[in-house]
């Protein structure tokens, strides 16, 4: 008997949880108004959320497109906003500056002088 209890008090309280969710995020509910379905949950244990759910509840008109994109790569304006005049300015700059730092690492070869003249050798002296 006390398992028994212990099962109905949990249901209840997961019962309450939900309807208490689910009334206060619904834009609208039926029947009376949000307060009135508020204080229906809150004190008459396991029959005011399941009275929720059968006569509060707004009823599911099909399944409605959300209002933004879930991902920026879906959202068409974001991707507008990818080439916007900006993002290229902004990478012929990283382009200079990276052509300007290879410059920096590399720097032009030294020419070494050569003279026209043979240059005499320990040899050739004496």
């Amino acid at each position: 008997m006390v398992r028994l209890f212990i099962f109905v008090a949990a249901v209840a309280l997961v019962l309450l949880i939900l309807a208490l969710i689910g009334c206060l995020s619904a834009e609208r509910v039926r029947a009376v108004p949000r307060a009135l379905w508020v204080l229906v949950v809150l004190f008459i244990p396991l029959a005011g959320p399941i009275a929720y759910f059968l006569w509060g509840r707004p009823v599911a008109r099909g399944a409605r497109p959300s209002a933004r994109p879930s991902s920026p790569d879906d959202d068409p304006d974001f991707l507008r906003s990818m080439d916007t005049e900006q993002s290229r300015r902004d990478r012929e700059l990283l382009a200079q500056w990276e052509r300007e730092l290879r410059q920096a690492d590399d720097p032009p070869p030294v020419e070494e002088k050569r003279d026209d003249k043979p240059q005499a050798r320990d040899e050739d002296r004496g």
